[in-house]
């Protein structure tokens, strides 16, 4: 099965997980979530997303449940939602099945505990030591959490087919 986890928001990422009968799991591949125009004007580029993800014809997507921040301003708030809406509106173009997962749920499964990026990206390199190259830079977390969500998704999915 290949899935497509979702660290959203435009500094988040995408990642690509294959998961196989009595395989391992592969994290295929990951990017940062592709935007376009800078500052006020930056948005998530949707077509990419779509090309991306026609590539990789992943057959299932999980993406974090997006929600307000504490002391996030409006104008951060609304370019948040923006992004989430884009994504999601790829996703669905794409006739891809959607899957909105808690930030909670996901963690608890990865042993991740608060906010810490960087334990997500260790974490995600302990999964996958073939993929360090798309893990390298402390700025990949996006991508970690995108291949965590994508990990936990895909164990999802096989429970219910196991329960079925």
């Amino acid at each position: 099965m290949i899935v497509v986890g979702i660290d959203p928001g435009i500094r988040g990422g995408l990642a690509i997980v294959a998961v196989e009968h009595g395989a391992a799991p592969q994290l295929v591949a990951a990017i940062d979530i592709p935007a376009v125009g800078v500052g006020a004007k930056e948005r998530v580029d949707a077509i990419a997303i779509r090309d991306w993800l026609t590539a990789h014809k992943p057959q299932h997507a999980y993406i974090e449940r997006a929600q307000a921040m504490p002391r996030q301003g409006a104008s951060s708030g609304f370019k948040y939602g923006r992004a989430v809406g884009a994504i999601e509106a790829a996703l669905a173009l794409s006739g891809i099945p959607l899957t909105i997962v808690e930030p909670s749920i996901w963690k608890k499964f990865h042993h991740l505990h608060g906010k810490d990026k960087e334990g997500s990206r260790q974490r995600a390199l302990q999964l996958f030591p073939e993929a360090h190259a798309l893990l390298a830079r402390k700025l990949d977390h996006g991508r970690a959490e995108a291949a965590l969500l994508a990990l936990y998704g895909s164990q999802l999915a096989r429970q219910s087919r196991i329960a079925a």
